[in-house]
């Protein structure tokens, strides 16, 4: 009887379906004051209800090292993260191209587990690819071409073995550098390669996927070998706040503007 009950209360939306949800590119730094607010608001009034919290890549500006977890700020990122625990909530981490370095001391730290990129779960009964996304970006030949250095283990280790000033004045380097060049850059080339998402969706044998890093949100479509694939790109936190929510009835979207940071979540659903 209470199972029964439990399913119309569900059905009514008095009983939230179990869910997960999905964020990327948040970009996290303490020059963001707005950014922040929307995450305090994020990490204590929704993610306290969802199953598990998936953070696809980016959720620090940069991160220079596991050494700069004492920073105020990051601590208290790290500190909002691992209360979740006291509600069950599982966290997880995925690395993204601004804090690659992120590693287990954080994840530690977070109580947190680290993804490989990509990585295939079950959300559901339905198979779900997670990757932050850059390395679908294959038309960026020389954002590959740095992507492939920064990602080789003896270049993390010779790089983390630098003092964490140094490293910060390097990174910080690399930032402006990148803004100057994105200027100049086809914004087409900084989109994914429809054949290399096709090629990521066969070689997972066709699942949904879910990926940030483009600052393109969207829902997408692709018939690949007879098989339809959905393919769901997070939103950047540069204007608002939002989610991806996932269950097992599918996908839809939850944003929080600015003005709605001390309230509730306002619902999206279907296309961004």
């Amino acid at each position: 009887m209470r199972s029964l009950w439990s399913g119309q209360l569900r059905f009514l939306g008095l009983i939230p379906m179990p869910h997960s949800l999905f964020i990327s590119d948040l970009h996290l730094s303490a020059d963001q004051p707005r950014a922040m607010a929307e995450f305090r608001h994020f990490v204590t009034a929704i993610a306290p209800h969802a199953d598990a919290l998936y953070i696809l890549g980016d959720l620090f500006e940069y991160w220079a090292g596991d050494d700069d977890l004492s920073d105020p700020f990051h601590a208290e990122v790290v500190a909002a993260l691992s209360g979740l625990a006291h509600h069950q909530t599982l966290v997880y981490l995925q690395r993204g191209n601004r804090d690659l370095l992120m590693g287990q001391h954080l994840a530690a730290a977070c109580q947190a587990t680290l993804l490989d990129d990509p990585t295939l779960v079950d959300l559901y009964g339905t198979p779900t690819l997670l990757t932050h996304g850059d390395m679908l970006c294959t038309d960026d030949i020389e954002y590959q071409r740095y992507r492939k250095m920064v990602h080789d283990e003896e270049f993390q280790r010779l790089f983390l073995s630098k003092p964490l000033d140094e490293r910060k004045d390097y990174i910080a380097g690399l930032r402006l550098r990148s803004m100057v060049e994105k200027e100049s850059k086809d914004s087409a080339i900084m989109d994914v390669n429809e054949e290399a998402v096709e090629a990521m969706l066969r070689e997972f044998q066709y699942p949904r996927m879910i990926h940030g890093h483009t600052h393109r949100p969207s829902r997408h479509e692709h018939l690949v070998d007879g098989h339809r694939c959905i393919r769901w790109v997070l939103a950047d936190w540069s204007e608002e706040g939002s989610a991806l929510r996932v269950d097992a009835m599918g996908c839809n979207m939850i944003l929080f503007s600015p003005g709605s940071v001390d309230g509730p979540a306002l619902p999206k659903t279907g296309l961004f």
